[in-house]
């Protein structure tokens, strides 16, 4: 190629590199650390973060656990109590909370346990209840006084020493304030669980004069408060047991419906849980509730564990319910909630020593009881006609869904 060629071609690709140059500087420089590319490169973006997993977990809750003199002679005397609970295991083991409702107290040392009228369970009852799973018992009911101050403090001193929670008694005003408060630990996040208790009266004893804080008492303002106050505090549960209404009917009281209409108008509360008329009464989602979503509640769990039955009471005695609440945190940071309730019936046989077992385990299998196929039949009908047709039965138990929860300590 000629010289003259030769510079011409170096000069004009010599000027094309300046003017790439001068396109390069004039157009708006990339953010330190941005890696460019020609248009026609694709450029691998990373995926977003999965999002956490919701969390879950169950509430189990029982009807009143009532020891008669005769089934406390079923227990041995009071050391066997896990033997007419143990039909149970596998709903109490599977349940992630569970909580029962010790309705009379530990008789004070030195002192005989007593039945109806005025209670005082064995000291072996509260271990045997910890042996089986259960993480601990509201305490507020018309016995709690049965057997003075003395026997609040024994029941709540049995209970902390077998780790368990309790709610509705105190020893002090300092602890009547405080909620039992239950922590639950998934995927990495820690759930806290608020359990209130109160009851409607004490038989017509007086409340210890030494101790006017004994026993928390109904009242749906301070219940309400109890409750926000809680969720100030971090709560992300709040549950509510009530000990109201009539015994041996399924018809509720105005103070039931007038209660449970104030907690759930609150928007605090959760779940209520009713105990007292010894026969399984009426479950519902009513309006309100945390969110305006709607609060359940079981207004009457009837009897875990009783000697009542048709011989002295009512027949629907015989039975209780086992509520299981379904609890979902959909994220970090987000409310949990009861995202649905479900019932199973519960019995006592009482032929057998006391023995208690859930309907669904022994419905196909009445040689596991005293009892006829046909009355097992009937117990599951009153059950099922008592809470109505709101929650769905469930026939198998729950299945854990990570550790047990720790029970935190009341003030006191």
């Amino acid at each position: 190629m000629p010289r003259a060629v030769v510079g011409a071609v170096v000069a004009a690709v010599a000027f094309a590199g300046t003017l790439g140059a001068c396109r390069a500087v004039t157009s708006d420089p990339a953010p330190a650390g941005t890696v460019t590319a020609s248009p026609d490169v694709a450029v691998a973006k990373s995926a977003p973060p999965a999002p956490a997993p919701p969390t879950e977990f169950t509430v189990l809750a029982a009807g009143d656990l009532l020891p008669h003199d005769p089934v406390v002679r079923s227990a041995g005397g009071g050391d066997e109590f896990g033997r007419l609970l143990d039909g149970l295991d596998d709903w109490v083991e599977g349940a992630d909370l569970a909580l029962c409702h010790l309705e009379v107290p530990v008789a004070p040392t030195g002192t005989a346990p007593s039945g109806y009228p005025m209670f005082g369970a064995p000291a072996g009852l509260v271990p045997a209840l910890a042996e089986q799973g259960w993480d601990g018992c509201s305490t507020a009911s018309n016995h709690s006084v049965d057997r003075g101050y003395d026997g609040v403090v024994t029941t709540l001193d049995a209970l902390d020493e077998a780790g368990m929670g309790h709610v509705g008694t105190a020893r002090s005003a300092a602890e009547k304030k405080a909620p039992q408060l239950y922590e639950i630990e998934r995927a990495g996040r820690t759930l806290t669980v608020a359990h209130l208790s109160a009851t409607y009266g004490l038989n017509g004893l007086p409340m210890p004069s030494q101790a006017p804080w004994a026993v928390t008492l109904i009242d749906a303002g301070r219940l309400v408060a109890q409750a926000e106050r809680a969720r100030r505090d971090g709560a992300d549960l709040v549950l509510v047991s009530l000990h109201a209404g009539v015994e041996y009917t399924e018809n509720l009281t105005d103070q039931q419906v007038d209660v449970v209409a104030a907690l759930a108008e609150s928007g605090a509360v959760d779940l209520v849980i009713g105990h007292h008329a010894h026969v399984p009464q009426r479950i519902d989602d009513v309006p309100g509730g945390p969110g305006g979503d709607g609060m359940w509640v079981a207004y009457g769990l009837g009897n875990l564990l009783s000697n009542q039955s048709a011989d002295c009471c009512d027949v629907r005695t015989s039975n209780g319910v086992l509520l299981v609440a379904d609890v979902t945190q959909e994220r970090p940071g987000s409310p949990a909630r009861v995202v649905d309730v479900t019932w199973t019936g519960s019995t006592v046989d009482i032929a057998a020593g006391h023995r208690v077992h859930a309907l669904p385990d022994v419905l196909d299998d009445a040689a596991a009881t005293t009892l006829s196929a046909g009355e097992l039949a009937a117990r599951e009908d009153r059950v099922a006609a008592a809470v109505g047709d709101a929650a769905a039965e469930r026939t198998e138990a729950p299945e854990p869904t990570g550790p047990e929860p720790e029970v935190v300590g009341r003030t006191d």
